[in-house]
């Protein structure tokens, strides 16, 4: 296996992008640009950090999260597949899925106009054959530069049809959970995990005053985060995705997981861009699907 200091060797830009050890000695690649800096984690594939210039850093990641391997890094964009939620009729299944607490390869680190890009991807192995029957490739890439975007790669590599679910599960870090708005799904009709999944309608913007677990169907549109404390607006845009997830976990349940602080609740905001329960994706023999996502910020 190879270590931080043979991966930099062979895939770092000095001064650019590094592979370094980071929490709990994890393998990550961390990149400094004159735009923004970032971070993404071998373990899980997982970007957890981007911060442009003259910004605080755009993505929240709990400071009780555990480093462990093993176990999914509780902020940044976890990657959900290839099932979302609980697995059906497998209670003992891992929640979201298998490929955020496993460790991915570094496939690549470039630069382009856009920024520098870093491509890691995982795959199906007779460890996630036990969970999962099918044979799959996965791979992100992500861009890190004034925007930060990332495409997530699903492949079917097997010799039959599979269906999937995918998110890139985004923690926003904000302000102050009360005061945000979360806009663009007014009308848009969505299912409340908190009520049990019931079918709903969005009426005007999200405001956060409870446990918010909502998943939103047949949206494609381009999502903003208004925040009037960090006086900023995040502005979420999505392809290929018709699925969009918002969840805070509100007071009792912040207390009640393990890798949570109390108050983080106040300082996230999900809001993850999606193709889970009536838009999951049947893949043929040999077919991809691109799931991508870009993020922005301006002030408010």
């Amino acid at each position: 296996m190879l270590t931080p200091t043979d991966l930099d060797r062979r895939y770092g830009i000095p001064s650019v992008a590094r592979v370094v050890d980071g929490n709990g000695g994890l393998p990550k690649v961390a990149v400094t640009t004159p735009a923004a800096t970032g971070e993404i984690y071998l373990h899980g594939g997982q970007v957890t950090s981007w911060t442009p210039a003259g910004q605080p850093d755009v993505l929240f990641v709990s400071a009780a999260s555990r480093w462990e391997a093993g176990r999914a890094i509780r902020g940044g964009i976890p990657i959900c597949f290839p099932w979302f939620g609980n697995k059906a009729g497998d209670p003992k299944a891992p929640a979201h899925g298998f490929v955020r607490s496993k460790a991915w390869t570094l496939d690549s680190i470039a630069r382009t106009d856009a920024g520098v890009v870093v491509s890691v991807a995982t795959g199906s192995d007779d460890q996630t054959r036990t969970q999962w029957p099918f044979d799959f490739s996965l791979v992100l890439r992500a861009t890190f530069g004034a925007s930060l975007n990332l495409e997530l790669v699903a492949t079917n590599t097997g010799a039959t049809p599979l269906t999937i679910e995918e998110a890139l599960h985004t923690y926003y870090a904000i302000g102050d959970a009360t005061t945000v708005r979360v806009a663009g799904l007014d009308g848009a009709r969505y299912l409340d995990k908190v009520g049990g999944g019931q079918e709903r309608v969005q009426e005007r913007d999200i405001c956060i005053a409870a446990e918010t677990d909502r998943v939103y169907v047949n949206t494609t549109r381009a999502i903003d985060i208004d925040d009037p404390t960090l006086g900023r607006r995040i502005r979420v845009d999505k392809s290929h995705s018709r699925s969009t997830i918002v969840w805070n976990p509100w007071i009792d349940k912040a207390r009640a997981m393990a890798d949570l602080q109390d108050d983080d609740w106040t300082r996230l905001v999900c809001v993850e861009t999606a193709n889970v329960q009536p838009h999951a994706i049947t893949l043929g023999p040999g077919n991809e699907h691109v799931m991508s996502l870009t993020v922005a910020v301006s002030a408010r």
